[in-house]
C-alpha cells in the first residue's frame, strides 16, 4: 500500500485539468504517440467540442520514480462545473490528495475556492500548481502571492508547470510521489468500498468505479449495497488503464472497477457503501445522499411520430445518467412529451444535445422552472415545479422558492454593471471583497429561478467573458410567486405558461408577447397576443390583419357603395376570427426561451 496514490485534480472550469491529465499519461508511457490523442479521458463528442468534463474518469499510472521504486498512481479527473459538484465530492473522498490547479493568467476564481474547500472537508493534503506559464499573459510571481496569501500555502509548496507544452509535469508527479500520502486501511477487515462513479456498458451493464477502503474483493464474490440492500455476484474486478484491465483481487487503497452484471446506473448511485454479503461490515461510510434535481422543463418531440423514439432514448440516456429524473407530460399545444429534471442549467444543455446528436430526435424545450413549496389554507404542503399544476390563488397561504448563495469573481472595472444585473434578478445581502488588486469577489443571495432563466449568459456578455460564477442552494424563503398565461386570439398556450415572481410578471410578459409577434405569420384577420395572471391582462401585442382593398373597383358614384362593401369585409374579418385558428410555429416557442438580450 505505500506504493499507491490516490488523488485528483481540482480547478475552475477551463484551467487545464485534462490537459495535465493527458501529459501525465504520455509521462508514463501508457500510450503510444501514434495512439495520443487530446483530452484522452474526455470520450463524449460534446465533452471534446465544449473542452468540458462531464463524467468523472479515473486511470491507473505505473510511475517510476527517482527513486528507483515503481508506484502505482491513482487519477481521478473531476468536472470542473457547478452542476457536478456532488459527483466531484464523492471522487474527493476517494483520494488522499489532490493538485489544486490555477491558471497563471486568470489566477484563484470562484470554483477554484468551492473545490478547495471541498477537499478540506475531505481532509486531503493539497499541492498548489500553477498552470499555463507559457502564456504571454501569465503572471506566476502575482498568482504564487495570491495562492501563498488567500489560500494559505508556503511559496516553496507550489509547482510551477505548463500542461501544454510539459514543462514541469516531471516535477509534480516527483511532488506527489514524495508530499501526498499513501491510503491507509486494513486488506483483512470486511469489505468497505466507496462507489464515486459509474457508466454504463451496452454489453457488459453498468461498470462500477469505486474505492476499496478496507478488505478486499474478488470474482465470485457477493456484495451488497449498504442504500438498497440490493445484492449481486461480481464477474470481474480491476484497474482503469486506457482499457480495463482484469485483475484477481482488489484490496484495500486501490481504486477500480467492479462489474457484476447491474442493469442500470441508477443502482449503484455514487456514494454509496458496497461490502460483503456474508461479511458484511458495521457502518455505511459517511457523506451520501441522493441527487435531488434543481431545474426542471418539459421536453416535446417537434414530429409528434417521434414521441416513442424520445421514449426510449431517455429509457437510453438514463442509464447512464442517473442524475436524469422524468415523467410523462402533455400539452394542448405540443402533444405528449416528458417532464425532467436536471442539476442544473449546463447538464439540461448536454442531455438536450444528446437527444439530439445521438438519436437524431429534434426538440422543444419549456422554459426551465426550478421546485416550489406551497403550503395551502388547509395546512397541506405542495411541491411545484410544472404552471400546469399551479394551485388556485384563493388556497394558497404562502409561497416559498429556493435562494441561493453565489459567488462571482470579476475584474474591479465592472462592479457596477455586475451589481445592477444582481438587483435587477432581485438578490439580496451583496458583500464584497478584494481578494487580489483589481479583482473583486461579489458573494449576494439570489433567487435560483432567477440565475436559471438567463443570468450565467447575461454575466458572462457584461463582463466580456471575464466574470466567473459559483453558488450553492442555502435555503427556501417567502416569495410572491403569479403564474404568467401567454394567449393567442384568446385561448390560453399551456406550453408557454411560466411560474413568475409578481414585480416581474409585466417585463417577462410584454417580452414573451413581443418575441411572438415576430414569429407568427399574419392572418386575414388581426390577433391579439395577450399575457395575463388570473384574469387580469397586464400586457399585448396586436399582428395586424392582411387588408385586401375592396373598394379598388368603385370609380365614382355614391359613397354609399364603398361602405358597404367595407361593412361586407368587416363581417367577414369577424366571422374568421371566431373561426379561424392561428398555427403557432415551432420557432415561435424556441424565440419564448430567449432572453431579452440575445
Amino acid at each position: 500500500m505505500k506504493h499507491i496514490r490516490n488523488f485528483s485534480i481540482i480547478a475552475h472550469i477551463d484551467h487545464g485539468k485534462s490537459t495535465l491529465a493527458d501529459r501525465m499519461i504520455q509521462l508514463c508511457s501508457l500510450v503510444s504517440a501514434r495512439e495520443f490523442k487530446d483530452q484522452l479521458l474526455d470520450n463524449m463528442d460534446i465533452e471534446r467540442e465544449r473542452g468540458i468534463t462531464i463524467k468523472s474518469q479515473t486511470i491507473c499510472l505505473p510511475y517510476k520514480a527517482q527513486d528507483g521504486m515503481t508506484y502505482q498512481l491513482n487519477l481521478v479527473d473531476t468536472p470542473g462545473h457547478v452542476d457536478f459538484s456532488y459527483e466531484v465530492s464523492r471522487a474527493l473522498s476517494s483520494c488522499e490528495g489532490a493538485l489544486l490547479l490555477v491558471d497563471a493568467a486568470q489566477g484563484v476564481e470562484a470554483q477554484t475556492l468551492a473545490n478547495l474547500y471541498l477537499a478540506m472537508e475531505n481532509d486531503l493534503e493539497i499541492i498548489p500548481v500553477i498552470n499555463k506559464i507559457d502564456l504571454p499573459s501569465a503572471e506566476p510571481e502575482k498568482v504564487s502571492l495570491q495562492i501563498a496569501e488567500d489560500l494559505g500555502f508556503d511559496l516553496d509548496m507550489i509547482q510551477l508547470c505548463s500542461a501544454k507544452n510539459g514543462t514541469g509535469v516531471d516535477a509534480i508527479m516527483e511532488a506527489i510521489v514524495k508530499l501526498l500520502p499513501p491510503p491507509a486501511g486494513d486488506p483483512d477487515a470486511p469489505l468497505q468500498a466507496l462507489i464515486f462513479d459509474a457508466h454504463y456498458d451496452p454489453y457488459r451493464g453498468t461498470i462500477i468505479s469505486c474505492r476499496i477502503i478496507n478488505g478486499s474483493v474478488r470474482p465470485g464474490d457477493q456484495i451488497v449495497f449498504m442504500s438498497t440492500g440490493a445484492v449481486h455476484k461480481i464477474e470481474e474486478v480491476g484497474l482503469f488503464r486506457l482499457r480495463k484491465e482484469s485483475r484477481k483481487q482488489l484490496s484495500a487503497g486501490e481504486i477500480g472497477y467492479i462489474l457484476a452484471g447491474i442493469k442500470s446506473v441508477s443502482d449503484a448511485t455514487p456514494g454509496d457503501t458496497i461490502t460483503l454479503f456474508d461479511r458484511p461490515c458495521n457502518k455505511p461510510l459517511p457523506g451520501f445522499r441522493e441527487i435531488q434535481p434543481v431545474v426542471f422543463s418539459s421536453i416535446y418531440p417537434i414530429a409528434s411520430d417521434d414521441y416513442e423514439d424520445l421514449a426510449s432514448a431517455l429509457e437510453k440516456l438514463r442509464l447512464n445518467d442517473a442524475a436524469l429524473s422524468y415523467q410523462k407530460d402533455s400539452s394542448a399545444a405540443l402533444g405528449f412529451g416528458f417532464r425532467c429534471g436536471f442539476l442544473g442549467l449546463l447538464h439540461l444543455e448536454v442531455v438536450q444535445e444528446r437527444l439530439e446528436r445521438e438519436f437524431d430526435i429534434s426538440l422543444i424545450l419549456t422554459v426551465p422552472s426550478v421546485r416550489y413549496h406551497f403550503y395551502l389554507n388547509d395546512n397541506s404542503e405542495l411541491m411545484v415545479d410544472n404552471p400546469a399544476h399551479f394551485p388556485d390563488p384563493a388556497k394558497i397561504s404562502l409561497v416559498k422558492e429556493p435562494f441561493i448563495k453565489a459567488s462571482i469573481l470579476i475584474p474591479e472595472r465592472y462592479m457596477g454593471v455586475v451589481m445592477t444585473l444582481c438587483m435587477e434578478r432581485r438578490g439580496e445581502n451583496t458583500n464584497y471583497h478584494y481578494p487580489t488588486p483589481g479583482r473583486i469577489e461579489l458573494t449576494c443571495e439570489l433567487p435560483l429561478a432567477e440565475v436559471v432563466f438567463d443570468f450565467y449568459d447575461r454575466l458572462k456578455s457584461v463582463t466580456q467573458g471575464y466574470g466567473s460564477f459559483d453558488y450553492e442552494i442555502i435555503d427556501y424563503r417567502k416569495s410572491d410567486l403569479v403564474k404568467l398565461d401567454i394567449l393567442v386570439n384568446g385561448e390560453i398556450v399551456d406550453a408557454l405558461s411560466q411560474l413568475v415572481h409578481r414585480d416581474n410578471a409585466r417585463a417577462r410578459g410584454l417580452s414573451a408577447c413581443e418575441r411572438l409577434k415576430d414569429e407568427i405569420p399574419r392572418q386575414m384577420f388581426k390577433i391579439a397576443l395577450q399575457a395575463a395572471v388570473g384574469s387580469t391582462i397586464i400586457a399585448r401585442t396586436n399582428i395586424s390583419a392582411f387588408r385586401k382593398d375592396v373598394t379598388a373597383k368603385c370609380y365614382g358614384g355614391d359613397i354609399t357603395r364603398k361602405r358597404k362593401l367595407l361593412e361586407k369585409q368587416k363581417a367577414g374579418k369577424k366571422r374568421m376570427k371566431t373561426v379561424g385558428n392561428v398555427e403557432i410555429p415551432q420557432s415561435a416557442f424556441l424565440a419564448v426561451l430567449k432572453s431579452d438580450k440575445d
